[in-house]
């Protein structure tokens, strides 16, 4: 039975996680480790954490069975050096993160078997562990990414964290992680932030952003998410995600053909192949 947690970089996300916990009963400890001590004290104002600390030696004080790191992707790297020296031999690590590939075996090399990737799809453009809420990956996918070097009960102890808190598990390459994700969320979330730099270079004579529909807020929406963590996203899956966006822009231009050259028939197969596929999701093919 987990007894004691530590979650590294307090906010929505791992905030959720520990009140998810919580709401499922769990009476362990549950630690925070950030850079901000601010964060730390909404956190235990919030009821997310038990104790917290800016200091990485404190870490040798909590004890933690297991290790959830938090924060914006690329600083896992050096959090994994900083912290590997007050770690306890038995002690799992795990993530929150949206990129796996390459990072996660640099974080075997560096922290060893017992570190094991995952990735809850679950999550709003919302930022900051005041707004963190307990049911957010119930029903979610969950996305695990062991390795052939991956420790088997390391990857039983994430499986039942995750199980525990209502998440639907599903296995996953690390790389293959990456292109699928690459594809159908960080694809997404760039292009909502070029729409919004797009309005902002038009503009220039009238401000556009007074006359915004409910269509224009709806798929913008993800615009609003942490600029850093997004930034660290973009960069650290640079190669699956210049790859959509080139698929993406071959997509626009596409249509920008059959607008131009009046395509009716083109143009309308086009737009019903669109609506038919979007409408499946919906319809949970």
């Amino acid at each position: 039975m987990l007894s004691s947690l530590l979650i590294i970089g307090v906010g929505f996300m791992g905030g959720s996680l520990a009140l998810a916990l919580r709401e499922e009963g769990f009476e362990g400890k549950i630690f925070g480790l950030d850079i901000n001590p601010e964060s730390l004290k909404k956190a235990r104002e919030k009821g997310v954490i038990d104790e917290g600390s800016t200091s990485y030696e404190s870490v040798s004080d909590f004890e933690p069975e297991i290790v959830v790191f938090a924060s914006p992707v690329r600083t896992f790297r050096d959090i994994s050096k900083r912290l590997k020296p007050f770690l306890k031999e038995e002690s799992v690590v795990t993530d929150l993160g949206s990129v796996k590939g390459q990072l996660v075996y640099d974080l075997e090399a560096l922290l060893g078997a017992r570190f094991v990737g995952a990735h809850p799809i679950a999550g709003t453009e919302k930022s900051g562990v005041e707004h963190s809420v307990p049911d957010l990956f119930r029903d979610k996918k969950l996305i695990i990414t062991p390795t052939e070097n991956t420790d088997r009960e390391a990857l039983s102890r994430v499986e039942k964290l995750w199980k525990a808190v209502g998440a639907d598990i599903e296995f996953m390459d690390p790389f293959v992680h990456d292109w699928v994700f690459g594809a159908v969320s960080h694809l997404p979330h760039a292009v909502a932030f070029a729409l919004i730099d797009a309005l902002i270079d038009m503009s220039e004579d009238i401000d556009l952003f007074k006359y915004p529909g409910g269509g224009f807020k709806d798929f913008t929406r993800i615009a609003g998410s942490d600029p850093i963590m997004w930034r660290d996203i973009f960069l650290e899956n640079k190669k699956n995600v210049l790859k959509a966006i080139e698929v993406y822009i071959n997509s626009l231009q596409k249509l920008k053909s059959l607008i131009e050259h009046e395509a009716e028939g083109e143009l309308t197969r086009y737009l019903e192949e669109s609506r038919h596929r979007r409408m499946k999701l919906d319809e949970g093919s």
